[in-house]
């Protein structure tokens, strides 16, 4: 398995649209698809706004989450007060400091985007196109005068193509899972845990100082369920980088892995091996036709599958 490693795009949305156009593929935009898809496949479902566009506007307006507006209002979208009695921060944007809406978490943003879209006299034509014409709508929203970049279309139709957004727009299904997940809160000021989808199973990366607790309480499950999944004790250390699932494991890889062996390296154990696939260890051990006493030895090739 390959964990993404997050990098930061400077300037990128102040290029011509003709470098914008080479524009590359980065980490820390999938890391913000995945993490968001589920939530623009529901709003799409409920309120008939493309999954496409509403992720790529998210994309686009937070920085992938990163902008000042997200990371200290849970604002994805850029969206300024106008009648709002809630909250607010003020920031420069077209003119110095304009006032901005405050949510509790991104889903509130995620929400009050389509409906401000849905309930906006200016964009009511965009809801006749057809819920796969993101092309329709990337350009329907700049001539609606939903942002002044003269490109802000050809932006949001290059990020749809290049992460291939528009996969998410016939959609029937989303998992409810990750999109309770983004109505989370910040846990003691620290950004949330990243939610990764393996083996039909969800897990985080442990960071320096997390226990089974401190993730229990951020997630919203047990942190005895949490350390049993993980074949663990309740009380034992985490170490920094560690793979914590968040369901029961498989008992196998993924179909994928069906003819692919792991070669032992120096310092796995079956049991990081097991942890790394998504796979409870005694079924590791069946599927070799291994006894529990068995030590592995580097370069041993173990079937997954």
């Amino acid at each position: 398995m390959k964990y993404l490693r997050a990098f930061v795009v400077i300037g990128l949305f102040c290029l011509p649209i003709g470098l914008w156009a080479q524009a590359k593929w980065n980490a820390r935009y999938q890391q913000y698809i995945n993490q968001y898809k589920d939530v623009a496949i529901e709003q799409m479902q409920k309120y008939k706004i493309p999954a496409s566009i509403t992720l790529a506007q998210g994309l686009l307006e937070s920085g992938a989450g990163n902008s000042t507006l997200a990371v200290k209002a849970n604002n994805h979208f850029g969206i300024k007060c106008h009648h709002w009695t809630g909250p607010t921060i003020y920031k420069d944007d077209d003119a110095r400091g304009e006032c901005f809406r405050v949510y509790k978490n991104a889903f509130e943003s995620y929400e009050d985007h389509s409906v401000f879209l849905v309930t906006g006299q200016r964009y009511r034509s965009l809801f006749s196109l057809k819920p796969t014409d993101y092309q329709g709508w990337a350009r329907g929203l700049k001539a609606a005068g939903y942002a002044t970049n003269p490109v802000y279309a050809d932006k949001l139709i290059e990020i749809i193509q290049l992460y291939k957004l528009y996969q998410y727009d016939t959609a029937r299904h989303y998992d409810k899972f990750m999109t309770e997940r983004v109505k989370d809160k910040p846990v003691g000021g620290q950004p949330l845990h990243l939610i990764t989808i393996f083996n039909k199973n969800y897990y985080v990366i442990a960071r320096r100082g997390d226990t089974f607790r401190s993730i229990g309480e951020e997630i919203g499950i047990s942190y005895k369920k949490i350390a049993r999944y993980n074949e663990r004790d309740k009380n034992d250390r985490l170490r920094e980088g560690e793979i914590i699932w968040l369901k029961k494991k498989q008992r196998r890889a993924p179909k994928e892995f069906k003819h692919r062996y792991h070669q032992v390296k120096p310092g796995e154990s079956m049991y990081s091996i097991a942890q790394a696939y998504g796979i409870r260890v005694k079924y590791l051990y069946q599927m070799n036709g291994l006894s529990p006493e068995y030590s592995i030895r580097v370069g041993d090739n173990l079937r997954l599958r």
